[in-house]
């Protein structure tokens, strides 16, 4: 009896010991250095600024007839990033990896209880308690609707947390991994492309009867937790109390499901061997590329060798791989959406080239310490020239092609053909330029790019990275000012439209002759300083 006594005993006590370890892990990480408790008072700030605007926000919406397909999309939508962020950001919460506790000897069922009460602890869940009271509060009419939102607020925070925890769990192999890095770091490419769909819509939401375009969704997503939580709440305001029960039951039933897997994942996770340590000397033997099919299709040389070891740095590189996939991504998104609005101009199209002319910038910085490597095969400036000439060539392989399918569909939707010739020149033209400005700044403000975490610039090297590529994006636009202003000039003169495909072969004839000349005036200094070189991209 006392044994039994005590089993329970314990199994309850780990509750407040699991969230006295996140709160000491959260102290702990404050007091490492006064950068990150500034940056931490800074975020919580911010967001509970936001928190309240958003919860006044939803206020003021009550009445309306489309607050109950606002509310619903605005938590499905926050469903959605408890949902994708443990995959972007495992380490935002250090107690998202159950793995160090494996040693303990903890039943999976208390675990998840603690775990579970754990993750209510942070700004995370504070911020989405204030946009569901702030939902209800909106939708809520009579005492049935009232009683039903203290249910279904805690209810719909915990589905949210639980769903994340779940995913997590299901996960968390993969995010220890070099893959979960590799998706890790594409957190960039995601933001970019939420950002543009959030302008998007809020574009659309803005024009007569903009709100009315929610309710067809929202039909949709009150049936689908969390959001049939607040979907519950709207049935009982409205004496639909038989849906308003079914949507609230739904959301219990989720919030049990979720739990039942986060539990079976965490008992095979803490029960089984990390598969990704097993036969690893098989595993990486039978993941090497072979090289002979793209060795085949480069120069020979140098040049060749150093295109192909870039092309490998942009497929195998993560931090390389994201900065790629983010500006393709931008480079797309920014002329396609304006041109699919209609308030886009054919020039956005030079969003590609000028996105992708950055990868040029701080070329050293992705070798870190392995340059030396590299500096060791730099004897003298024309060494210097065939490496950045190799590395501007790789760059092109891709660049080219992609600056100018881009200009093509962006002239296609826009149906402006006869600017088609222009643009490609001055999107050649400002490649360039970049090119030849980029060459130039990694020899004289080269910086070192962290291998582990998500900065991009070693402590100490910010200012450096400020100037070698704002600085580098000014003087690339100045370069490009002889081929911007003839493009000017031929578009006010009376016939310039006759004269305007002569912008092409000009445009990408003088591309081409400002990057021999950046990559020449480049080549001696970085010769000259590859010592320094060495020292900047060896600190990450």
């Amino acid at each position: 009896m006392s044994t039994s006594t005590s089993g329970v005993s314990s199994a309850a006590s780990i509750t407040p010991v699991v969230v006295r370890l996140k709160l000491s892990l959260l102290r702990n990480g404050l007091r490492q250095s006064a950068g990150r408790r500034a940056a931490y008072i800074t975020s919580v700030v911010v967001v509970l600024l936001f928190a309240a605007l958003q919860l006044l926000g939803l206020i003021a919406l009550r009445g309306n007839a489309h607050a109950a397909s606002v509310t619903v999309l605005l938590i499905a939508v926050m469903a959605l990033g408890w949902a994708v962020m443990p995959l972007f950001f495992p380490s935002g919460d250090e107690t998202l990896d159950p793995t160090r506790l494996v040693m303990l000897p903890l039943r999976p069922h208390p675990l998840v209880r603690a775990l579970l009460v754990a993750s209510l602890v942070g700004i995370g869940p504070l911020f989405t308690l204030c946009l569901l009271v702030g939902s209800v509060i909106s939708v809520a009419h009579g005492t049935a609707a009232y009683v039903t939102g203290v249910v279904a607020v805690p209810l719909a925070l915990l589905v949210c947390v639980a769903l994340a925890r779940a995913v997590a769990a299901a996960n968390i192999r993969l995010l220890s991994s070099r893959k979960g890095r590799d998706l890790a770091v594409l957190s960039g490419l995601v933001i970019a492309i939420g950002a543009q769909l959030v302008n998007f819509g809020a574009q659309r939401l803005g024009s007569a009867g903009g709100l009315s375009r929610l309710d067809p969704a929202a039909d949709v997503l009150r049936w689908v937790p969390p959001g049939s939580a607040i979907g519950a709440v709207d049935s009982m305001s409205r004496g639909s109390y038989a849906m308003g029960v079914a949507q609230l039951v739904l959301s219990v039933a989720a919030l049990v499901g979720l739990l039942a897997l986060w539990s079976r994942h965490l008992t095979r996770l803490m029960t089984s061997p990390d598969g990704s340590t097993l036969q690893a000397g098989e595993s990486a033997a039978r993941e090497r590329i072979p090289t002979g099919g793209l060795r085949r299709l480069l120069p020979p040389g140098r040049t060749g060798t150093v295109m192909e070891r870039s092309l490998r740095y942009v497929w195998r590189d993560p931090k390389t791989k994201a900065a790629w996939v983010t500006s393709l991504a931008i480079g797309l998104i920014v002329p396609v959406f304006n041109a699919f609005q209609g308030t886009g101009s054919i020039y956005f199209a030079c969003f590609a080239a000028g996105m992708l002319g950055i990868q040029m910038y701080n070329q050293f910085g992705q070798d870190t310490s392995a340059f030396w490597m590299v500096a060791m095969t730099i004897a003298s400036p024309h060494d210097a020239y065939v490496e950045l000439r190799g590395r501007a060539l790789a760059l092109l392989v891709i660049t080219l092609p992609y600056a100018t399918l881009v200009t093509v569909l962006t002239t296609a939707m826009l149906d402006d053909w006869s600017k088609l010739p222009e643009v490609l020149g001055l999107s050649f033209a400002l490649l360039g330029a970049m090119l030849a400005t980029g060459a130039w700044s990694s020899a004289r403000f080269p910086y070192s790019i962290p291998q582990e975490g998500y900065k991009n610039v070693a402590p100490g090297q910010a200012g450096l990275a400020w100037i070698a590529i704002f600085g580098g994006m000014v003087s690339a636009a100045l370069l490009t000012a002889p081929v911007i202003t003839l493009t000017i000039w031929l578009n006010v003169t009376a016939d310039g439209d006759r004269w305007s495909w002569l912008l092409l072969p000009l445009g990408a004839g003088y591309g081409a002759l400002i990057t021999a000349f950046g990559l020449r005036m480049a080549a001696p200094r970085t010769a000259r300083r590859l010592p320094e070189i060495l020292a900047a991209v060896s600190k990450g």
